[in-house]
């Protein structure tokens, strides 16, 4: 039993961990002491010079390990060899957590994102739920931008002000959440945003420009709706619609 709730506690911890890299990343992560760090991973064949001499500066000043790393096996860890100039970082993202979580809210205002490829949308999504009256994101593992430097770099220092819950599609996750009033964004939809009534659990699920909230996920929602258009205006910008929809109170 014991080994269980070990094994458990230690998934749940991993689940936790997001990996960045990039020299200008772990300089600005290493200079906010509010974001907690597990590890930093370098290659043993980088320069101990500029930003380099930087990163073991801040890293020394926080007490923080730096693992060395043949270039090939630091590659391994970054997942992207072209990009991460030789430096990986492992962030503790306590905000980051499994949607199953959401089960056991009693109130909230989620947005769901469904087919969202490009990392600077996410990150400007990110920001305006951040700033707006939202709870928290879904993203899912598939088929979905992952958490990345240009994420980071979109969403401009909010990325752990809110929570983002991962699941591995919305299709897994929507169906368990009773009780929650779950919206399509769609420019076919007869009701609109204003339509809106007050509910307790609210999740509005995003879908990229060019296909929508896919004909699976629409599915699993109680109602769709619309953003009114002026002028012959087909659509907005995902990062845009979900800035309309954070501010909804």
């Amino acid at each position: 039993m014991q080994d269980s709730q070990a094994y458990k506690d230690k998934k749940a911890f991993f689940e936790k961990i997001i990996t960045l890299y990039g020299r200008n990343v772990l300089l600005e992560i290493l200079q906010d002491e509010t974001i907690e760090i597990h590890k930093i991973h370098m290659a043993d064949s980088n320069k101990t010079d500029g930003a380099i001499k930087e990163i073991l500066s801040l890293a020394k000043k926080r007490d923080l390990e730096v693992f060395y790393h043949k270039k090939a096996a630091l590659s391994r860890i970054s997942k992207n060899a072209k990009q991460d100039q030789g430096v990986a970082i492992d962030i503790i993202a306590q905000s980051y957590q499994n949607a199953m979580e959401i089960q056991k809210l009693e109130s909230f205002k989620l947005i769901a994102l469904d087919g969202i490829h490009n990392p600077q949308n996410l990150g400007m999504i990110i920001r305006s739920c951040a700033a707006g009256y939202v709870d928290g994101i879904i993203l899912p593992k598939k088929s979905s931008a992952k958490i990345s430097p240009l994420v980071v770099k979109a969403s401009a220092g909010t990325l752990f002000k809110l929570p983002i819950y991962f699941c591995d599609s919305l299709e897994e996750i929507l169906p368990t959440l009773n009780e929650t009033q779950i919206y399509a964004l769609s420019s076919h939809a007869k009701s609109t945003i204003y339509d809106l009534k007050e509910s307790k659990k609210s999740i509005f699920v995003l879908g990229n420009e060019s296909d929508g909230v896919s004909k699976e996920v629409e599915s699993l929602c109680n109602d769709t709706l619309s953003i009114p258009m002026q002028r012959g205006v087909e659509s907005l910008n995902v990062a845009v619609t979900a800035s309309l929809i954070a501010f909804i109170r």
